[in-house]
């Protein structure tokens, strides 16, 4: 944390000087004394500060100067620094004004110049004013600061991407905050370009994408090589387990995610039935463990690229981003993975981000504290998402179309639900609308058999319905199944002996995609078993396949 600031303003140089060394005297140690020679530059450099996050404890304002009085400059930057003490520096005949300004600006005290001795006259002041700063002050945090709007959608991507990349942030309702609205207001673009993320070396973003936010925030957002002996496509567990055991065979390895690591079981509050782990283990706390140890290897992780196509240059392939660059390798592996399906319903697509979420969005949990939530979906990861929620909502309400929550959710998922006082579940209904004004208020579920509906009371809708493959980009080039999902090995479909358009002498090897040298494992590959364990199990053990075919290269 930086070290509060003591300023002093004063047109006069040499009275300014004076007051800059007796402040330096006594406060160097514990304060950073600064100076300004007008109140124009005072108020740029106070401007900054907040920009910064860097506190100021006082100003002390010199009542006579030509661009504007003390006592103006003192009531213009309390805007920005509401919590510093105020100090008005007065000649005799300004004592009148001092004291009016007591009532009409909050001034903390007035000092009359020169004050010589300070030991007696300046310092014990001082002291009083900023023990009680300090009694009274919060000090700011010492790091990335998400300043915007609740129920905001760009402001949640912005919060739910550096939770799930674990980067530490402040955020800043700047309704609540009239001192960073004041700043904001005088970025360009204002209060119409929300949120503002502030970084603690003065530098902003306004209405960030995600790659700019990742680049800002440290995170590796491009390669360190144009030539790889595997690319690895999608960060879940599948992924982060292929490029954990290729990096450690030696292979030069880069994984490239568009979002954060760990995929859809990052997002897991508690995962309770994967090996080795008793008492349970996070998604996000899986994902950053694996993230270590693969960087550890020697693997390259990027964060916050998409893939948008794959071609062939035999014996390479060429993997291109988002961004215009390409990567090439002699193998690439496919562990993209599912995305959440869309839930197509009267009134939602306004609200989205306003109480409507996709996922079991972990980082708004405090946003609901004490209120009424509720979530569509009856698989894992919206039982998961229930019970983290619960610790924090009033009531939490599971809207399923099935009879019962078995099979489709595991059952030790199951049992805990039942013991959850505070979750009830709504069986064979469907979302029929969603209504609200500026935020989600209301849930119309209709019932599957008699098609009557009823109005549910929720602050929140966090959908976790069924997913479908990501699979999209690669659609021209792998084969897949009429679901979307990448058929691979024995299973690619077969003309006269042999998969459409395989050249090759060999069959496809296990998990190799009807394109030698592509291959897929995880959820996105068709006859996969979707549970993380399989998914972890299936990115290892491809790696025997992947070494079978460099044989070949």
């Amino acid at each position: 944390m930086a070290k509060p600031v003591i300023m002093s303003i004063d047109d006069d140089p040499q009275v300014l000087s004076a007051i800059e060394r007796d402040l330096r005297r006594h406060y160097k140690s514990e304060y950073r004394v600064m100076k300004a020679g007008t109140p124009g530059e005072a108020m740029e450099v106070a401007r900054q500060l907040k920009q910064r996050g860097t506190p100021v404890a006082m100003f002390l304002a010199d009542q006579r100067m030509p661009e504007m009085t003390g006592t103006r400059f003192l009531s213009e930057v309390r805007q920005l620094h509401p919590e510093a003490r105020k100090v008005l520096l007065t000649a005799y005949a300004d004592t009148d004004a001092a004291i009016e300004s007591i009532n009409e600006i909050g001034l903390d005290h007035y000092l009359m110049k020169p004050w010589d001795p300070p030991d007696q006259k300046l310092y014990p002041v001082l002291d009083d004013l900023l023990s009680e700063w300090k009694r009274r002050v919060h000090l700011p945090f010492d790091g990335i600061r998400i300043v915007g709007a609740l129920f905001s959608p760009q402001s949640h991507t912005v919060r739910e991407f550096l939770s799930r990349n674990q980067v530490p942030y402040q955020w800043i309702d700047v309704d609540e905050d009239p001192s960073m609205r004041e700043l904001v207001a005088a970025f360009p673009g204002g209060m119409s370009k929300l949120p503002v993320v502030l970084f603690s070396d003065g530098s902003y973003l306004s209405a960030p994408s995600t790659l700019e936010l990742a680049k800002k925030a440290g995170l590796q957002t491009q390669p360190e090589r144009p030539f790889y002996d595997v690319v690895v496509i999608g960060g879940g567990p599948a992924g982060l387990a292929n490029a954990v055991y290729a990096a450690s065979e030696g292979m030069r390895v880069v994984l490239i995610e568009q979002s954060a690591p760990g995929g859809q079981a990052g997002t897991s509050s508690r995962i309770e039935n994967y090996l080795g782990f008793p008492n349970g283990i996070s998604g996000s706390d899986l994902a950053q463990r694996a993230s270590a140890q693969a960087r550890r290897f020697g693997a390259e992780l990027l964060t916050a690229q998409e893939v948008t196509g794959i071609r062939r240059e035999d014996p390479y392939r060429i993997v291109q981003l988002s961004d215009g660059k390409e990567i090439s390798a002699y193998v690439v592996v496919l562990t993209t993975g599912m995305e959440v399906r869309t839930l197509q319903v009267p009134g939602i697509d306004g609200l989205i981000g306003r109480g409507v979420y996709y996922g079991a969005s972990l980082s708004e949990a405090m946003t609901y504290r004490d209120r009424e939530i509720c979530i569509i979906g009856g698989a894992n990861s919206a039982g998961q998402g229930a019970l983290y929620f619960s610790r924090y909502a009033r009531r939490v309400t599971i809207i399923i179309r099935a009879p019962a929550l078995s099979p489709a959710m595991s059952h030790y998922l199951v049992e805990r639900i039942t013991m959850t006082e505070n979750i009830d579940v709504i069986p064979r209904v469907e979302v029929s609308r969603v209504c609200g004004k500026d935020v989600l208020e209301q849930v119309v579920l209709r019932n599957a058999d008699t098609q009557e509906e009823r109005t549910l009371h929720a602050a929140a809708m966090f959908i976790c319905i069924g997913t479908a493959p990501r699979s999209g980009f690669v659609a021209n080039l792998l084969e897949r199944n009429d679901k979307g999902f990448i058929v691979t090995g024995p299973d690619l479909p077969r003309v006269d002996g042999k998969p459409k358009g395989w050249t090759l002498q060999r069959d496809p090897l296990l998990f190799e995609t009807n394109v030698p040298g592509i291959f897929a494992a995880g959820d996105v590959r068709a006859g996969a078993n979707r549970r993380v364990a399989s998914a972890v199990g299936e990115g290892s053990a491809a790696i025997y396949s992947i070494h079978k075919y460099l044989e070949t290269v």
